[in-house]
């Protein structure tokens, strides 16, 4: 008390913490130091727990077995989340129990009488949570997942089971609702056995379909649909969808057609709290149906009856992080573990969907040409020759049909324009023979963004003396105009029209059904209100000349997607897409016939040996690494190895892709390739050498991934 009458201003908080302090300091007990358990009586029954733990290395892909105190009996119980000390040696054995090592968090998979190793065990640390998160169908799913990617079942489970909110588990989930009545078919009396495929989801059937879907905004409906078919059968119900824009469509149908309640929906802005509040209610059995992006492919839902997957050809489907698996083969594996209804729909149709047609596993699910004449709208196409020809495009790269289009088009609505690029001007060429503009230091590509002087992209020196070395040309003409130079452009042509942009930067929803002009990237195009009057696809040439195996069907499927959102030929619906009218996924597109040109490039990769007619894994990393694990692997007596070959060096401070090697560093990659029904052995051996290379060197920079997306 001295303290306070010789300073009356200050309170006894100083004084009082300074006294707790000290108090900690004196304890004989170490503070906020997890429990060993030495001495401690273990559980009477079912004293071990097998464990996975979270260490995604690849020779640690293994359960580990746990002794259980008797006071974490009861709380022990299979899929709950746990703390366990890992990494202690042999000789850390005190009183015949293992000890030391580092804490780490975990799953308990099961609880056994006996353990099949024969030394001392440490005991599990702690329970985090009584909550039951890893059933044994969502563990077998993701053994499933990590043996066909190589990868470990620890990397899986974390995409798998979403961190821990302890708020969210605390609350109690809704009461389930009882199934509904079976939803009329609505508009999927469009499609020559769209009724009969819901008919036999609501009767407790398991058909599998790849349904080509019509253009226009009824697909997120035909879905709720089928979900609601799926749950009046008693069964759960499950869609993956590529983003947040796609998932919210799917939720507001799912609202419309099942009302409030029924259904949850799985992506990441809504935050992790409510995420994983939503994740509960659908392990809890609470809710039967489940809407989400990619990580929604492994959610627990019970008695699941269907699985849904829109758009598989789009990139976020892929899983950038280890194992990297791909949702569509997520849910393949799903519907044969579970064997339940699978339904892939796309307005266009990916590679892999004709060959699961073609292999029978599933039945085609299309709309007659009479339909899909009504529905989608007019293509006109603009070839390289006549862009030479025409005044208007020389002067502002849009040829007459493309001005004349727009200006029709804005007098009953709004107009999209799609770039390839987002910017000012990624590329610039020469204007006369349109040889691309290179740096003479580096040969890198000479840049010009934001109107500023010419420089190179990749060495930063500029560049104001360029001249053609072909041609000796001194001007420069723009080789991909990004979309906010084709903005600038298409605002001065029509001043008194608003211009509005969606891009990576800011991405638009919706948009009135005024008029304006929409110009986006692919991917971006925002839903108009009633459908778009026209659209102008532009630089269709820049997306079909990437060196890539996937190239045309990407460049189909972005057409298609964008084409879809503008209204049908009746209602005067036009489309002009500037690339060479004598290529192939040009010609699908006029004729709207993307299964066609799917099944032509499955012809056709069926003869080079390609996926998806093979299976195949890339192996990138150091060129000593890469061929040291290819020696040591026992790879399948059929497997060929393709290269290796050296990647492009990344330079420091530039943009990087995942999977890129590190800056400034030589990389190469392999591509080994084994016919249909060698792909698990394939996978097990490269898993297994790697694994053998971690063991003896502590890391290992190789690098492997089945079925890459891009294989150039």
């Amino acid at each position: 008390m001295s303290s306070e009458k010789e300073n009356p201003g200050e309170t006894a908080e100083p004084e009082q913490l300074a006294l707790i302090r000290e108090t900690v300091r004196q304890a004989k007990v170490p503070r906020a130091k997890p429990r060993t358990w030495r001495g401690a009586a273990l559980a009477k029954e079912l004293p071990v727990a097998r464990v996975v733990v979270n260490k995604g290395s690849l020779h640690l892909d293994q359960f580990f077995d746990y002794a259980v105190p008797a006071e974490l009996d009861e709380a022990a119980r299979p899929g709950v989340r746990v703390r366990v000390r890992f990494g202690a040696g042999a000789h850390q054995v005190k009183n015949g129990r293992r000890e030391g090592g580092r804490l780490i968090d975990g799953f308990l998979v099961e609880r056994r009488a006996t353990s099949d190793y024969s030394g001392p065990l440490a005991a599990l640390a702690d329970v985090v949570s009584p909550e039951p998160v890893l059933g044994p169908e969502l563990l077998g799913l993701a053994r499933a997942v990590a043996d066909r990617y190589a990868g470990s079942l620890a990397d899986v489970l974390q995409l798998a089971v979403p961190p821990r909110s302890a708020r969210a588990e605390g609350r109690p989930s809704p009461e389930p609702l009882p199934p509904p009545a079976a939803p009329e078919p609505g508009t999927w009396t469009r499609y020559e056995r769209g009724a009969a495929f819901l008919d036999s989801l609501a009767r407790g059937g398991t058909p599998r379909a790849v349904w080509n879907a019509l253009p226009g905004p009824h697909w997120a409906e035909e879905i709720a649909r089928a979900v609601g078919a799926a749950l009046a059968s008693g069964r759960g119900a499950l869609v993956v969808v590529p983003d947040g824009r796609a998932a919210g469509r799917v939720d507001a149908a799912l609202t419309t057609v099942l009302g409030e309640g029924r259904h949850a929906l799985l992506t990441a802005e809504a935050g992790p709290e409510k995420r994983y509040a939503q994740w509960l209610a659908v392990r809890r059995g609470a809710v039967r149906a489940v809407v989400g992006t990619r990580a929604a492919m492994f959610a627990p839902v019970r008695d699941l009856g269907l699985v849904v997957i829109w758009d598989d050809g789009d990139g976020s489907h892929s899983e950038p992080h280890a194992p990297q698996p791909h949702a569509r083969e997520v849910l393949l594996l799903r519907a044969a573990h579970d064997r339940c209804a699978f339904l892939l729909g796309s307005t266009g149709c990916t590679v892999e969907a004709a060959q699961l047609v073609e292999s029978g596993w599933a039945k085609p699910l299309f709309a007659a040409r009479e339909q899909v004449r009504r529905a989608a709208p007019l293509i006109r196409t603009v070839g390289d020759g006549e862009l030479a020809r025409d005044e208007a495009a020389r002067a502002a790269r849009l040829p007459s049909l493309a001005w004349q289009t727009v200006r029709e088009g804005l007098k009953t609505g709004p107009v999209l324009v799609q770039v390839p690029r987002r910017g000012y001007v990624p590329r610039l060429a020469c204007e006369r023979c349109r040889t691309p503009a290179r740096c003479r230091h580096c040969a890198g590509p000479l840049e010009a963004p934001e109107q500023q002087e010419l420089h190179c992209g990749w060495c930063g020196r500029g560049a104001s003396d360029w001249h053609c070395v072909e041609c000796g040309s001194t001007r420069l003409r723009a080789q991909v105009v990004g979309a906010r130079r084709t903005a600038e452009e298409l605002g001065r042509a029509f001043p008194a029209v608003p211009v509005r942009t969606s891009g990576r930067d800011h991405i638009l929803d919706t948009v009135p059904g005024r008029p304006a002009l929409v110009v986006c990237t692919p991917g971006a195009e925002p839903v108009a209100e009633g459908g778009y009057a026209a659209a102008l696809l532009l630089d269709g040439w820049a997306m079909l000349g990437r060196p890539d195996l996937r190239a045309g069907e990407e460049a189909l499927r972005r057409w298609i997607d964008a084409a879809s959102l503008v209204r049908g030929q009746p209602e005067g619906g036009t489309v002009v897409v500037v690339a060479e009218p004598t290529l192939r996924p040009v010609q699908a597109l006029v004729r709207w016939d993307p299964v066609g040109h799917a099944q032509r490039e499955l012809a056709e990769r069926a003869e080079l040996g390609f996926p998806p007619v093979s299976r195949m894994a890339a192996v990138t990393g150091p060129p000593e690494a890469v061929e040291g694990l290819l020696a040591a692997a026992g790879l399948p007596a059929d497997a060929e190895v393709l290269g290796p070959v050296p990647l492009p060096v990344v330079r420091p401070g530039g943009p990087r892709r995942p999977g890129d090697p590190p800056p400034g560093e030589q990389w190469e990659r392999a591509l080994v390739r084994v016919p249909p029904g060698s792909g698990a052995a394939l996978a097990t051996a490269l898993k297994q050498a790697r694994a053998a290379r971690m063991t003896r060197g502590g890391g290992d920079p190789v690098r492997i991934r089945v079925d890459p997306p891009d294989i150039g």
